[in-house]
Parts: structure tokens; C-alpha cells; sequence
């Protein structure tokens, strides 16, 4: 029976194969190359309306979110990370508490601070040391703005409403202003309370917040 005798360089080329894939942690390499990145995540930290207060979870904020910028084919995990009855404040709290893998922060925050009649000068310290935080980290921030009601007194409505564009100016952040408006006092658009949006007013809130992120996400 005729023998079959591989070329010297043949045989040189496939032990030299064999032994790369019997290396400790070849397989193990090749497989992580492989592996695809998964998509920046994006983090939105807020209140009972980022937590969806009075909502199933698919249709809450984040879940908007996701959908919104899936729909304008943008590449994006999102993650809500609320707390009901957060103040910028409590907010500030819980800042060093966000995934290490946050690509950018949505700061939706501010409303609970309205709603207890807080001096805007707190706000925007607190916001700003919640901005400084993330930056130090290299996350990049959209600060979701927020008017407040004249009916609160035409001075305070104004210093507080001036607190998110001033300091998304200073800070060099990205800013979505007034999200809440238009929704908060149309009953279409709320629950019960008055207070929360129900789905529809969370989807509109998500895609005035889209593309603003998808920026961010572009850096």
C-alpha cells in the first residue's frame, strides 16, 4: 500500500497550527476576539418618573428610551436607575452607585426639589457635584432640564428654570431642555395625580430625551 508523505513545510505548517491551538488560553483568546462588544450603556438617573412610578416597566421612561433609539438604529443599552421621591440631592447620593460601564448619564432630576420648595442655589450645587462626579469618571452627561411653574412665583420659576442651561453651559455637558413640558398639566399626557406621566406622556418625554443622547453617544 503506497504511504502518503506530506511535504517537510506541510507538516511543519499544521504541527505548528496544532500546537498554537494547544496553547493554554489559545482557544480561550480566539474566542474573545470573536466576541462582539455589547452596546454602550446609557444610564438615565432620576426620580419616580425615570423609575416609572404607576407603570409596568415597558412602559416606563427607560423602556421609551430604549425603544426610541433602537427606532433612529442608534446602538444603546439603557438602564434606569430612579428612585421614587429622589431630590438632586438624594440623587448626589446614589451617583457613585451607577454601572461602572456607563457610557452617558441622563440627570433627570430636579422635580422633587420643585415639589419641596427648595432654594435653586441647592439644586444647582447638587447637580453640579453630580455632573463633577460622572465627568471624573468619563461619562458623558445630558442634564435634562426643567421649567418651573410661575405659579411657584415668577422669581423662583425663573432662578430655578436658569439653574440646567447655566450650568450645562459651565459644566460643558449636553442639555435637553424642558423635557416635562407640554407633558405635566395635560391631562392626556398624566395620571391621576397630576404629578406622573402615564405611558404616552413617558414616550413623548423619551423622544424629546433621544436625540440628545444619541449625540452624547457620538461623543
Amino acid at each position: 500500500m503506497e504511504k502518503f508523505h506530506a511535504a517537510p513545510n506541510s507538516r511543519r505548517a499544521v504541527l505548528g497550527s496544532l500546537l498554537a491551538l494547544a496553547a493554554p488560553g489559545a482557544v480561550h483568546a480566539a474566542a474573545r476576539r470573536k466576541a462582539p462588544l455589547p452596546p454602550p450603556l446609557v444610564t438615565v438617573l432620576g426620580d419616580s418618573i425615570t423609575a416609572g412610578l404607576g407603570l409596568t416597566q415597558d412602559r416606563a421612561l427607560p423602556a421609551w428610551l430604549q425603544r426610541t433609539l433602537d427606532a433612529m438604529k442608534i446602538q444603546a443599552r439603557v438602564f434606569g436607575f430612579g428612585a421614587i421621591g429622589d431630590t438632586t440631592r438624594a440623587g448626589l447620593s446614589r451617583v457613585e452607585r451607577i454601572p461602572p460601564e456607563t457610557a452617558v448619564c441622563v440627570v433627570a432630576l430636579g422635580g422633587n426639589d420643585l415639589l419641596q420648595g427648595a432654594d435653586p442655589s441647592w439644586t444647582r450645587e447638587n447637580l453640579r457635584a453630580i455632573v463633577t462626579r460622572l465627568k471624573a469618571r468619563g461619562v458623558r452627561v445630558v442634564l435634562a432640564g426643567m421649567r418651573a411653574p410661575t405659579l411657584l412665583g415668577i422669581d423662583y420659576a425663573r432662578r430655578f428654570t436658569e439653574v440646567y442651561p447655566a450650568l450645562a453651559r459651565e459644566e460643558g455637558v449636553f442639555y435637553a431642555p424642558d423635557f416635562f413640558t407640554g407633558v405635566i398639566g395635560v391631562a392626556r399626557y398624566m395620571q391621576s395625580d397630576g404629578i406622573h406621566p402615564n405611558a404616552e406622556g413617558a414616550r413623548i418625554i423619551a423622544e424629546r430625551l433621544a436625540p440628545v443622547v444619541a449625540k452624547a453617544l457620538k461623543g
